[in-house]
């Protein structure tokens, strides 16, 4: 885990610096600061138009979806900041597979929320289907 931090954080930063230089070759002097809002913002641009797409693309069939990726999202992060704290305070091990165990955790316990939600929906259909058939017969 602390390998793979170590690596996306040095690709990060050489990306970092060949963007400072691209910048300084194309005649801008910027900031960090500057080269973070600039950078940042069209990454988070791209990901909204692109996130925005899809998701009114998965809204005309169930809202749910986008709430399972919302909330798995938000869990991605949620995980990697213990882990992070982890290694920070030194009060546990941070470990890839406690990541990996975690967000398993949700999805199994996501699995039996739409099994039960499955289980019920079938009822429900069964339930309409017999009382179409008692409104006929009589």
């Amino acid at each position: 885990m602390v390998y793979m931090l170590k690596m996306i954080s040095s690709i990060t930063n050489n990306i970092h610096d060949l963007l400072i230089q691209l910048f300084k070759t194309m005649g801008y002097n910027m900031t960090d600061k500057q080269l973070h809002f600039l950078i940042i913002g069209i990454i988070g641009m791209i990901i909204f138009l692109i996130t925005n797409l899809i998701f009114k693309q998965l809204a005309k069939y169930s809202v749910e979806v986008i709430s399972f990726i919302y909330t798995f999202t938000v869990m991605v992060v949620f995980v990697f900041a213990i882990e992070i704290e982890q290694k920070i305070t030194k009060r546990g091990n941070m470990e890839f597979k406690d990541i990996t165990a975690g967000l398993w955790g949700f999805i199994e316990i996501f699995g039996v929320y739409l099994a039960i939600r499955l289980v019920i929906y079938l009822i429900k259909k069964g339930y309409s289907k017999i009382n179409k058939n008692k409104k006929v017969n009589i």
